[in-house]
């Protein structure tokens, strides 16, 4: 039995992380309190930075130099982090930020929510560029999935993000470690000196003429190879359906219950849960809604996955959004509830705020 925000930090040990910078907020200051304690013991630096801002620049300087590095914080601590996190992008340099959401926007409380999500998908900060996100929904997928996170970040050189919040981050469920056999690939670009070498430099300024825009261009196709190649969903679908269920994270978890009760009272219903938020499961949510015909989109926010939802979903399929803002959490027969209207309903269009 292990709390999640344990299991993350065990994933980032397993996946070779080394460095942590980072500054207390809740609801994931257990991160940094065990990887504190974790980190010496296998040769590794923790450092409680004086700022996000010190932290998220000391993991730029890290991740420059080649080392598996990380840090975590909540959307307040995420949004100081932006011009950082818009530098490390610019500069192709991979590292781990972890976001254990809290309510907003401001200081907003320390209730679950997933308002974080066009934050994390869309290039909080500023310029175009996409950052790797991944939503877990369970304990175990804290763990593993951060140690994905990390791989990724490598492979395509490029922030990850690991998207949770304060259920995922509190709850504890059974978790199976697995050993630590990851392997860091080479990094020839690291700034590790120029002794016996040409100089190297790491940046995210390009002044001659076009040099800018051939940088960008090279990004997006980075992040279309990631469209590609590295989407991440779970589906659990029936042959004939009457409805299709979008959920992410721990608001999932929510939905799949309600998915089994409306199924016992004979309704054909389907739920996709996109593991990846970037890259966005997008064919498969368009070849499943032209099998359902509607779909319904559940959060925990007032609609910020919906938007990615309907931009997917099979031209003529009617949407319907189920939100919940401000800490609230719908229960499996709320859920039910909202099925049930739907598969009875009409309506093209609709969007529900509860």
């Amino acid at each position: 039995m292990m709390r999640g925000s344990i299991a993350l930090a065990e994933g980032a040990i397993t996946a070779g992380c080394r460095y942590y910078f980072g500054y207390p907020i809740t609801p994931q200051n257990e991160i940094s309190e065990h990887l504190s304690a974790l980190l010496p013991e296998v040769g590794g630096v923790f450092m409680q930075a004086e700022s996000e801002i010190a932290s998220i620049n000391m993991l730029l300087g890290a991740a420059a130099v080649g080392a598996r590095a990380m840090t975590s914080s909540s959307g307040p601590g995420i949004s100081l982090m932006q011009e950082g996190l818009s530098y490390m992008a610019g500069s192709e340099l991979p590292a781990l930020i972890v976001n254990i959401t809290r309510l907003g926007p401001g200081l907003g409380g320390i209730a679950a929510c997933q308002g974080d999500y066009w934050q994390a998908t869309r290039g909080g900060g500023h310029g175009d560029y996409r950052i790797i996100v991944l939503a877990p929904n369970s304990v175990q997928e804290m763990y593993s999935l951060t140690i994905k996170a990390f791989h990724l970040a490598d492979k395509f050189r490029n922030p990850a993000m690991i998207l949770a919040d304060a259920i995922l981050g509190q709850m504890k469920e059974p978790v199976t470690l697995s050993p630590p056999e990851v392997e860091i690939p080479a990094k020839p670009w690291a700034l590790t000196g120029a002794k016996g070498r040409n100089p190297q430099l790491i940046k995210s300024l390009f002044l001659a003429d076009g040099e800018m825009e051939k940088h960008i261009r090279h990004m997006h196709e980075k992040y279309r190879r990631l469209e590609e190649t590295e989407v991440l969903v779970e589906t659990d679908l029936e042959e004939q359906m009457d409805l299709l269920l979008v959920s992410f994270g721990s608001c999932s978890r929510m939905v799949a219950s309600a998915v089994a009760l409306a199924r016992s009272r004979g309704f054909r219903v389907g739920l996709v849960r996109p593991i990846t938020l970037f890259p966005f499961p997008a064919d498969t949510v368009r070849q499943v809604s032209r099998l359902a015909g509607k779909v319904l989109t559940v959060e925990m926010n007032t609609g910020q996955m919906w938007d990615d939802v309907r931009l997917s979903v099979y031209p003529g399929c009617q949407c319907r959004l189920l939100a919940r803002p401000g800490g609230s959490i719908p229960t499996p027969y709320q859920i039910l509830e909202e099925i049930e209207k739907f598969i009875k309903a009409g309506d093209s269009l609709a969007k529900s705020v509860r």
